[in-house]
């Protein structure tokens, strides 16, 4: 592997965090293998992943996943988080798109696209995350650090579970109104600190009345989480809800939640706080962190889904990405779009007008694993692949 080129430094340092310190792949971030300039543009290429987590999801009709399978994933996104923590890095980005599987049929997963990435104390960018997985203290002007992260993981694995996300917000008011109908009001000096209050309070700091496209008034604590995600779980939901608090401060932070309850399959010296007086669903034990391939399914998926609204800032295109070859992209910043390059891997930064990538689509033999061999390179026929890949995935249910 050649040293990268200087000019390198343009782009957040992650590439080479990844490269010096990640080496034997144990903190699941994408590896780099070439680096070159195309016509005055550095390029990167990267190792050959399959499908993205969305994806995954779409492909087994978005009906959610085991506790057992998000287990796994959370172990490694959190060796991940953990890794960027120890080196003050911030990934800015984290979402299902950005997070892919290594293999259709094991649960080995990497991290992906560090477009947005910076350090903690190098902060460029106020508009950063896509906005189902955007921070409040992001979403109020607050000022951010790597508990933005945390955050964006405790969505991921809500909609890993439900299949749906969490706070599915058409604008930022109602994104808040999203999180509001959940958890409440944030706390009055939470406010205070907030540059856009005004956007989102009126001037006794009540939340404003928001109505969605669809007529939906969203009412502040209207709901738990258990009901919001249909979970009874309390592990699973305790984890959530630590990391889904609305202070960075007091938000679960990733060499904490590897000790949890939900990632060991072990109880705490701590209890874990009751959401519900009735018996929790049957939780599964602690899993390795190594691959394993993925259970039988009970029964087929829909692999015909439609899609649903994505987002930087409203909705996306998202076909199956091809990793493993150069690519140079767009670095989003508040809707101006600035050219840096990233890895092949991370694939292209949505801009705030929400038009997406259309990534080149590359499949071919999954040795004996029954599936059918994709004998064109096209969109379609690694859709089909995909949605063979979910299917077998899916299985006992926690």
């Amino acid at each position: 592997m050649g040293k990268l080129p200087r000019r390198l430094h343009l782009w957040p340092d992650c590439v080479s965090l990844t490269l010096e310190q990640d080496p034997k792949n144990k903190h699941s971030m994408v590896n780099f293998t070439h680096s070159f300039y195309f016509r005055g543009h550095l390029c990167i290429s990267t190792e050959l992943l399959d499908m993205n987590l969305y994806e995954f999801i779409k492909s087994n009709a978005f009906r959610g996943f085991s506790l057992k399978l998000i287990r796994r994933f959370s172990k490694q996104l959190l060796s991940s988080l953990n890794c960027l923590k120890q080196h003050k890095v911030i990934h800015c980005d984290l979402k299902p798109e950005n997070i892919l599987l290594r293999h259709p049929l094991h649960s080995e997963i990497k991290v992906i696209d560090f477009g947005s990435s910076c350090f903690e104390n190098e902060k460029v960018y106020t508009y950063i995350q896509s906005r189902f997985y955007r921070s409040p203290e992001v979403i109020l002007g607050m000022t951010y650090g790597m508990p933005i992260d945390m955050w964006s993981l405790g969505c991921i694995l809500a909609e890993l579970y439900t299949g749906v996300p969490i706070f599915p917000g058409e604008n930022e008011q109602e994104q808040l109104a999203c999180i509001m109908e959940v958890f409440g009001p944030p706390e009055k000096h939470l406010i205070e600190k907030s540059t856009r209050k005004k956007l989102f309070f009126d001037s006794m700091g009540k939340p404003r009345l928001t109505v969605s496209s669809k007529g939906r008034r969203r009412r502040p604590s209207s709901k738990t989480l258990q009901q919001a995600i249909k979970c009874d779980d309390e592990a699973f939901l305790d984890f959530l809800t630590k990391c889904l608090k609305w202070d960075p401060e007091k938000r679960m932070k990733p060499d904490e939640a590897i000790r949890h309850e939900f990632i060991t399959g072990q109880k705490t010296a701590v209890p874990v706080s009751r959401l519900r007086d009735s018996s929790p669903s049957k939780r599964v034990g602690s899993v390795s962190s190594t691959p394993r391939p993925l259970p039988e399914p009970p029964a087929a998926a829909k692999a015909s889904a439609s899609l649903r609204p994505r987002d930087n800032n409203g909705f996306s295109t998202i076909s199956p990405l091809k990793q493993g070859v150069a690519a140079s992209t767009s670095r989003r910043t508040s809707g101006v779009s600035t050219t840096s390059s990233v890895a092949g891997g991370a694939g292209m930064k949505r801009i705030s007008t929400g038009a997406g990538p259309n990534y080149a689509a590359a499949t071919g033999s999954i040795g004996n694993s029954g599936l059918p061999r994709a004998s064109a390179r096209s969109v379609s026929a690694k859709q089909d692949l995909a949605a063979v890949g979910a299917t077998v995935a899916m299985g006992r249910r926690a």
